[in-house]
């Protein structure tokens, strides 16, 4: 915390009267990355495109911040504290998978209440589609087994991820 405080240019009273704790502070600074990383993965998640190119993009970008150095670095630190601090991994499941879970859904949701897609549940859809994105390729980049990763993977898999999910949900012509 002292150094922390020094880097700021504030004293470590002053630091303490805004996080009383270093489990606090990682966890406001855990909440941070979160929030920033999935605006991202989701400022071009409009209702203008088509489906398909919409849930491309979303997938690609989600999968690249999860596969990046930080967001394998935020991962696995958020892992090995969680039994420790339990509420650092709630920290992080709301502002991370929790929120993009939420917005994922509400996506869907009004895609389907504009004819665009056909998805009965759409919190349960968001989970699938995420789901069907991570593959195996995030448990072994996790798990150090991938360093680089193949050309073209991240296109691959999300390729296939919104076609069986369009098969699914998407809205076949009569």
């Amino acid at each position: 915390m002292a150094r922390i405080a020094t880097v700021a240019g504030v004293s470590k009273g002053t630091l303490y009267n805004y996080y009383p704790s270093k489990a606090a502070l990682f966890a406001a600074f855990v909440a941070e990355q979160c929030n920033r990383n999935l605006a991202h993965v989701f400022d071009e998640a409009d209702h203008d495109g088509e489906p398909a190119s919409v849930l491309r993009g979303i997938g690609q970008r989600m999968m690249q911040m999860m596969l990046s150095s930080a967001g394998m670095t935020m991962y696995r630190v958020v892992i090995a504290e969680a039994a420790k601090f339990p509420d650092l991994a709630q920290v992080f499941f709301t502002a991370g998978p929790a929120r993009a879970l939420g917005f994922m859904a509400g996506w869907l949701a009004e895609e389907t209440r504009r004819g665009r897609l056909a998805v009965a549940d759409p919190a349960f859809a968001a989970e699938q589609f995420f789901a069907m994105t991570q593959t195996v390729l995030v448990l072994r980049r996790r798990l150090g087994m991938l360093p680089d990763l193949p050309p073209g993977e991240i296109d691959h898999v999300v390729d296939a991820a919104v076609t069986m999910f369009l098969n699914s949900y998407g809205v076949r012509p009569i």
